[in-house]
């Protein structure tokens, strides 16, 4: 007599995940994710960096613009007072000034505070012109810098 085969169910696929396969999927999402935030921390902390500079080239622009609108010719004068330019008279009054950024006044701009200027005036030629002084105005901030050059000759000459 041959044994009975006793009726078996289908077996049903099972549905999910192993454990395995979930531990290496958290892996693999995390690394990923860490991939994207580095990319968008490294676009945020240089997203400040136009703005910086801006005010830096703002600030250049306007010491610039102030130490060519000076006279060509040296005059007597009496020292400013801390970080005031109301007594310069002339282009030569500004080589050497260092600050921080104030207004001509003396007043200083808590705006921009942690930012400093630096003004050098050296004599030069300029496309054949021996009365010329070339001018350069540095301003720094929080690791960044700008250089502005500029020229000014002697208009009577």
């Amino acid at each position: 007599m041959c044994a009975e085969r006793l009726p078996t169910r289908p077996r049903r696929r099972q549905r999910g995940f192993t454990l395995i396969e979930a531990i290496v999927a958290i892996v693999v999402i995390g690394v990923e994710l860490d991939g994207v935030l580095m990319a968008v921390n490294a676009s945020v902390r240089g997203s400040a960096d136009p703005v910086v500079q801006r005010q830096l080239l703002a600030v250049a622009q306007q010491y610039m613009e102030e130490v060519q609108l000076q006279p060509w010719a040296p005059a007597a004068n009496s020292a400013p007072a801390g970080c005031a330019r109301d007594t310069f008279n002339d282009l030569l009054d500004y080589h050497g000034y260092s600050s921080s950024v104030c207004a001509v006044d003396g007043t200083v701009i808590t705006a921009l505070a942690g930012t400093t200027v630096s003004i050098s005036v050296a004599a030069g030629t300029l496309g054949g012109v021996a009365a010329a002084r070339r001018i350069t105005v540095t301003v720094e901030r929080s690791g960044h810098s700008i250089m502005l050059t500029g020229w000014r000759t002697d208009h009577a000459s």
